[in-house]
């Protein structure tokens, strides 16, 4: 049956449309908005609410559906505040028709109509959009008119023009064993005096007190006009207003009538007070605590009589919240102590109503001063280091964050940080960079040389906090008096020894799930043993699940541990909670004990996936206030047991039909989690984090969005945010694709939307912008994906979904909530819809599309489906502002939906749009957020107000304070278009944000977008393989050999011409996906089936592979093709490691001027036939002095931050000023300033179970960092330092495939010589002394071999080699694709899973070797304490 349509009509004569559910009739009242996010059962039942229109700020409501009515404690309902619905109607976004939850018996739906309730709801109910509007001009009446009755028939109805309190409250005098007047008194506040052991009476509103009955006296919150209750006032007058009163405590409306009994006065709020999130000083202690309200009418502190003070007063708005007697036993609040739903901070107040002895304190709160605080003038903030999988970006969002916090407070800050590619190590953020390791030995040199007084440990991951630890435990900060800002060691300490944690909640009461310590392989069975199995393997002081895994039995516990002891002194050993709901909450803590939670998440994978390998939604979805509160105030409680001052985030596992929990851990530093909860929120939690730091309380921060309302606050959120990890695992060869409870993802989207369909949408197109939907093909799959789960999950579902899989059935596959899989076959079922009106489109009602477009359907999708045509449905624009509208806002930070009647900004100023580059991946990642981030800064520099559009969590680009707006949405032509048409830019920028936005350049150039740069025509010419190749053959630049593909069969002829190996190369790719060199047909045919795959509509190019070729990076600035800027960095790996994968030596060290010139005339030849208006990037290889091209980007490459810091010239500001036109100076060839730099790979291969680590043309690496010095040589061993690379102290193991070993004859001698013993195993006739054991690996051999392998095995595990070279027999671009597992492979991998130093390039062990011999090089740290060189050298100022 369809719904009916009903009408909301405020007085002024404003309506609003929307769909009825529960009760169809019409009603009226006056019309308030509540901002809390879960406790709708409990608004509902509050008497507080009669006569109101009900209108709920968060837009997904009734998930978890309603509880059957039952007896609690003291016959009080468990579930409800009252015996009855008091709200006149309910408005709200959504109301979940399929809820979940273990306690629910019915949909919210059901009880309405049960209860005869009104709810309209969307399409048509921009909640929003009303709220605003309540805001702005007030509480209003309206009415709810069902279609086809007329509103001159509905009347208006105003609640404040009778006596409300009479008609909610009791009518004769209780039986109830309560102490309270009724005047509309909420169960919970009786529960809350009879837990206290109180007996008392319960009255109606005009009953005649008499102090002889009671011994304190108890005023109930009510509806309406506090002055309509004479003769309640009155009667407490009669009690209250004596020389030795009886205890009197008052709550929301018995404050008011209290105020009015000694004679002050109270008046009516524009809109009232209504959430979950209202912070309240307290008077004395200036303590700020989170309150839940709910009134319309306020006390005037101005009329108290001079024996009153006030108690309380609301952070936002100043006004009072409470008042005390100087000396009686009288006090009353505005707020809610006791509150369903919402936070109880303040629910001693009972208690200290009930002990008279407290009563003249009336909190008995005291100032907690943790620190007597000194502000530091020097700040040491240690960096996080190249990007891994587990540690990545957000760590520069976090210390970015930070050193802006700090240099407000006019502090000097000190950054040491080797990732080059970040923004924090620009120059204008911190006073100093520090390009070196994150070792304890370079940081104490550090602070040698700089001498800070404090030092920030947790901004940078677990590379700094576990540094810091390591400083603390040596003495060096108390040597040199650093002091630790924010959270203590001791503290960090707690959290990461899983023993001490584990006591430490046992002192609060507090349980984690049952686990044991363990030291050794021994200790950590027997620990399994008694737990039994399955068990969870967890290393302590790790980042990203390392070494951790499910052990189902004795074997597997004793591979898992011994794995995870080469990375970890101790390990955890946890009884498996698999299935369970896994819980996060975000809590900000300052000195003085304020503390707040900020934003709560809920994995959508049950317990058993990491959060980081988990899509995350948030807020969570199918909590119930309860639950919600309870995990709430737990975090509290357990964050100011362990003295977090800051930032942290606790993770919890939840059982699903229960309110059972356990914490599972605590992270006392920023995370990733922060990073998400901090542009989920538009809370900038690091910012925040770093100024409680340095003492400042929380309350007296503001809320950098509002500008007006406190930081110590809960972010209420009106929209649903959706997380969804992105993996690169088809990169690697022999992955495993499951994932599981070590993290594999390499970064990570973040979608908004004001459905969970929609914001769950967006973030699969974010994720990859190939996949359409993940249920509009037929995904192949089996059931033991869904229970096994891999990185395809998610599509693999969809794919069951189709092919007509249960809701029930998924669940009991996977375990993922039942509310989820919904909102899923939500999505599936009106695809379907769709598809049925493929023959006939004419006949699909517009409101099937633009359901469509509101379960976030795309365009592309939808043609898909049913041929496109101009339905008009378009998007509005609305803001995130932490405060669901309840604030004015002046937030930048902006977002799409098709849930809206109107945008909630104007497009009036005109600006330059910068597209970012989208997820982190392998092949772009943070270097391309710092060119997006300084073309942002010099645009407004330049006076121009900016656009950013990016997607994801982890940047600096992301942050609402960097640019004038701020869409945090996709990056594809449909979303770009409807910001491009609404804003109407000056122009827009792609060239800044890597590969993503050049793929949209030709469809923004046919719809006649300004495009500014290089044209799109240009673009197309260098990303289209065909075009360029043949561009370079017009112009006469060398390249290897060519061909387009058309058929395989002449690829095939092509290749036997050319001979082999031949590179496969499809156009518009990043990070060289599906290029690879083929060695045979069988591999060529392979090849091309995958190119053809990637770069669909687009050529792919086969070309001439060339072997052992130097290649040549060159990084430009042009202006109308005349070139002004060049860099030049050279490899040191041959060609065929891809660049990113590769190290890199700038300026080039063996490069002469002859090829130097040629270089340069090449790169003024293709800018100039490109007509290069801003940056671009060629490749180019060298041999037998010969220069051939072989690639050009027509945009930003990831080695832009890397030569504009080393060299000196900040290309991204000198391309964006080119790119508008200005005129600048032409620089030439950009040769430094006497340092060279070297940049080396940061990967991530510990993480990726079964990975092959081999370097091809197809990247794989994760990060990189650079680091300086006076030669090559000293800066390649900082660089290798800082990856986490150990210097070799005793054994090197060396590994040698089909290389010509007499080239590393010299090598091995030099290595000799200094004092390291080798085992070679290659068979060779070269007399070499230093061999002690000849073991063949490479080829296949005997069986008695195998006992030889298991021998290496032994010796790696019981860490006899310091490091392993190991060099494969093919070592030229190409991918292995031998189905068996070779003994190399064995090798690099046990290396890896013993976290052995690995390497694995011919050039790069040569290099090792002459790093080795060099005496310059600060091998040894005695060099350190002596000479400073090594650290100066890394220095940026």
């Amino acid at each position: 049956m369809l719904a009916k349509i009903a009408s909301l009509v405020l007085e002024d004569g404003t309506t609003f449309k929307g769909r009825l559910f529960g009760s169809v009739s019409s009603v009226s009242g006056e019309v308030v908005f509540q901002t809390g996010m879960v406790g709708y059962p409990e608004a509902l039942t509050d008497p507080s609410y009669k006569s109101q229109i009900l209108t709920l700020t968060y837009p997904l409501i009734g998930n978890y559906g309603v509880p059957e009515d039952e007896d609690g404690e003291f016959g009080l309902s468990k579930w409800f505040e009252s015996s009855k619905i008091h709200a006149a109607a309910l408005i709200v976004g959504e109301l979940s028709e399929n809820p979940s939850h273990w306690s629910s018996a019915k949909s919210l739906d059901q009880w309405l109509r049960e209860q005869e309730m009104v709810v309209p709801l969307k399409p048509g109910v921009d909640t929003r959009c009303l709220t605003k509007k309540i805001r702005e001009k007030g509480t209003m009446l309206g009415k709810l008119v069902v279609e086809g009755t007329s509103a001159n028939d509905v009347p208006f109805d105003n609640p404040d023009t009778r006596n409300l309190v009479k008609e909610v409250s009791m009518k004769v005098k209780g039986t109830v064993r309560i102490t309270a007047i009724d005047c509309g008194i909420k169960y919970n506040q009786i529960r809350c005096l009879c837990q206290r052991g109180a007996r008392v009476t319960v009255v109606p509103w005009d009953y005649p007190l008499d102090s002889n009955e009671f011994d304190g006296l108890f005023i109930s919150n009510g509806p309406g006009n506090p002055e309509y209750c004479k003769e309640t006032v009155e009667n407490i007058r009669k009690v209250a207003c004596v020389e030795n009163p009886k205890p009197v405590f008052g709550i929301c409306l018995g404050h008011q009538l209290l105020s009015l009994v000694i004679g002050a006065k109270t008046y009516k709020m524009k809109y009232g007070n209504r959430g979950h999130n209202q912070p309240c000083i307290h008077k004395g202690t200036n303590r700020c605590f989170i309150t839940s309200q709910n009134h319309g009418f306020a006390v005037d502190p101005k009329t108290l009589p001079e024996d009153w003070d006030v108690l309380f007063t609301n952070a936002n708005d100043q006004t009072s919240e409470g008042i005390v007697h100087n000396h009686k036993p009288l006090f009353s609040v505005q707020f809610h102590p006791e509150h369903m739903a919402g936070p109880t901070d303040l629910v001693g107040l009972f208690d200290v109503f009930l002990d008279t002895d407290c009563l003249h304190t009336c909190t008995g709160m005291t100032l907690l001063l943790m620190y007597s605080f000194v502000r530091p003038r020097k700040v040491l903030v240690l960096g996080s280091g190249g990007l891994s999988i587990g540690q990545a970006g957000e760590f520069d969002y976090s210390g970015s964050q930070a050193i802006k916090a700090l240099k407000e407070e006019n502090i000097q800050t000190v950054l040491i940080n080797p990732n080059i590619a970040t923004v924090q190590t620009s120059k204008g953020l911190a006073d100093k960079v520090y390009f070196l390791p994150i070792t304890p030995e370079y940081v104490t040199q550090v602070i040698k040389n700089e001498r800070p007084d404090g030092v920030l440990l947790t901004f940078g991951g677990q590379t700094a906090l576990n540094c810091g630890v390591e400083l603390t435990k040596q003495g060096v900060l108390e040597k040199y008096k650093v002091r630790v800002l924010g959270t203590p060691v001791a503290s960090i300490e707690m959290t990461e020894d899983r023993k001490i944690f584990v006591e430490k909640m046992e002192e609060i009461n507090e349980h984690v799930a049952p686990s044991e310590a363990a030291m050794s392989v021994e200790q950590a069975v027997a620990a399994a043993e008694r737990l039994g199995y399955p068990v969870l393997v967890r290393s302590a002081f790790a980042l990203g699940g390392l070494g951790s895994g499910f052990a189902n039995n004795r074997e597997e516990m004793i591979t898992l541990v011994t794995q995870a002891f080469a990375h970890t002194s101790q390990v955890l050993v946890d009884k498996s909670l698999k299935g369970w709901k896994e819980i996060e909450y975000e809590v900000v803590r300052d000195a003085y004990d304020n503390c707040v939670t900020v934003c709560n998440m809920e994995n959508i994978d049950p317990l058993g996936i990491h959060t980081g390998e988990s899509i995350v939604v948030a807020p969570s979805q199918t909590l119930n206030d309860y639950e919600y509160n309870m995990l709430r105030n737990t975090a509290i409680k357990v964050i100011r047991h362990l003295g977090i001052v800051g930032e942290c985030n606790i993770q919890y596992a939840l059982n699903p039909e229960s309110e059972q929990y356990y914490i599972i851990e605590v992270n006392a530093r920023l995370s990733r989690s922060s990073a998400l909860a901090s542009k989920a929120t538009g809370y900038p939690l690091a910012y925040v984090a770093a100024k409680l730091g340095l003492g400042i309380p929380l309350p007296v921060l503001k809320n950098s969005v509002t500008n007006s309302t406190t930081a110590n606050f809960e972010p209420s959120l009106d929209y649903c945010v959706v997380k969804v990890p992105r993996w690169d695992l088809s990169k690697f060869l022999r992955v495993s694709t499951k994932i599981g409870s070590s993290m594999k993802s390499v970064g990570e989207v973040m979608a908004i939307g004001r459905s969970f369909e929609e914001a769950f949408q967006k973030a699969l197109r974010m994720f990859s912008i190939s996949i359409l939907l993940c249920a509009s093909s037929d995904w192949p799959f089996c059931s033991c994906e869904l229970q096994t789960p891999t990185d395809k999950r998610i599509f693999v579902l969809a794919a069951a979904l189709r092919a007509g899989y249960t809701v029930e059935r998924l669940y009991e596959l996977t375990k993922i909530d039942h509310w989820f899989l919904h909102k899923m076959k939500n999505i599936a079922d009106h695809e379907k819809l769709l598809e049925a009106y493929n023959q006939d489109e004419s006949a699909m009602p517009p409101e099937v599309m633009r359901k469509a477009k509101q379960l976030g359907f795309s365009d592309k999708q939808i043609a898909q489906a049913v041929q496109r045509r101009d339905w008009k449905i378009l998007p509005v624009v609305k803001q995130i502002d932490t405060v669901a509208a309840e604030w004015p806002a002046y937030t930048n930070y902006l977002y799409l939906t098709y849930h809206g009647s109107e945008s909630d900004v104007v497009f009036e100023q005109p600006h330059v749009m910068v597209i970012g580059s989208g997820v982190y991946r392998i092949g772009s990642s943070v270097e391309f957020d710092w060119c997006a981030v300084g073309c942002i800064i010099e645009l407004r520099k330049m006076g121009y107000k900016t656009i950013m559009v990016n997607y994801n969590p982890e940047t600096v680009s992301t942050d609402y304070d960097m640019c004038d707006r701020l869409y945090f949405d996709e990056i594809s032509f449909e979303v770009v278009m409807d910001i491009y048409e609404m804003e109407n830019p000056e122009g827009i920028i792609l060239s800044m944000g890597g590969q993503l936005p050049n793929n949209i350049a030709m469809s923004l150039h046919r719809q006649q977008c300004r495009i500014l740069g290089t044209s799109p025509e240009f673009i197309d010419s260098a990303e289209n393989r065909f075009k360029f190749s043949r561009m370079l053959d017009t112009i006469g630049i060398s390249q290897p050999r060519w061909k387009e593909l058309s058929d395989t069969e002449s690829a095939v002829g092509f290749c036997e011409t050319v001979g082999y190996p031949c590179l496969v190369r499809p156009s518009y790719v990043l990070s060289g996906a599906a290029m690879n060199v083929a060695y045979s047909d069988t591999d060529l045919e392979k090849y091309l089936r995958n190119a053809v795959a990637v770069s669909k509509e687009r050529p792919v190019v086969i070309s001439k592979f060339i072997q052992e070729a130097k290649e040549i990076d060159v990084d430009a600035v042009a202006c109308d093709g005349v070139v002004i800027a060049i860099a030049v960095s050279e490899h040191v790996e041959n060609a065929g490691v891809h660049s990113g994968d590769a190290t890199l030596v700038t300026p080039p060290q063996d490069i002469n001027q002859k090829t130097m010139e040629r270089i340069k005339m090449i790169v003024h030849a293709i800018g100039q036939e490109l007509q290069v208006t801003g940056p671009f990037n060629l490749q180019l290889i060298a041999k037998d002095d010969q220069l051939k091209v072989i690639e050009c980007n027509v945009r930003v490459s990831r080695s832009f931050p890397f030569v504009s810091k080393t060299l000196g010239v900040d290309l991204v500001a000198l391309a964006t000023r080119v790119i508008l036109g200005e005129e600048v100076e032409a620089v030439g060839l950009m040769k430094g300033n006497g340092i060279v730099g070297v940049k080396v790979p940061q990967f991530s291969f510990s993480r990726l179970a079964g990975a092959d680590v081999v370097l091809g043309v197809e990247m794989t690496s994760t990060g990189e960092v650079a680091c300086f010095g006076e030669n090559r040589y000293e800066a390649y061993l900082k660089a290798m330092l800082s990856t986490g690379f150990k210097i070799p102290k005793k054994n090197i193991l060396l590994s040698i495939g089909s290389f010509k070993v007499v080239d590393y004859f010299i090598a091995i001698q030099t290595l000799e010589s200094l004092g390291l013993l080798f085992c070679n195993s290659v068979c060779l006739s070269v007399s070499c002394q230093v061999m002690a054991v000849d073991w063949p690996f490479e080829e296949e051999s005997d069986c008695p071999n195998k006992d030889k392998q298991r021998n290496i095995m032994d010796y790696l595990e019981e860490n006899h080699f310091d490091l392993v070279i190991n060099l494969s027999m093919r070592n030229s671009g190409g991918r292995r694709l031998s189905s068996f597992v070779t003994k190399g492979y064995r090798t690099r991998r046990m290396a890896i899973d013993y976290s052995v130093p690995l390497i694995i390039d011919i050039k790069c062990t040569k290099l090792f070797v002459q790093v080795s011999s060099q005496k310059s090089a600060p091998i040894h740290h005695k060099k350190y304490s002596t000479r400073l060189r090594g650290v100066n050298k890394g220095l940026l100022k």
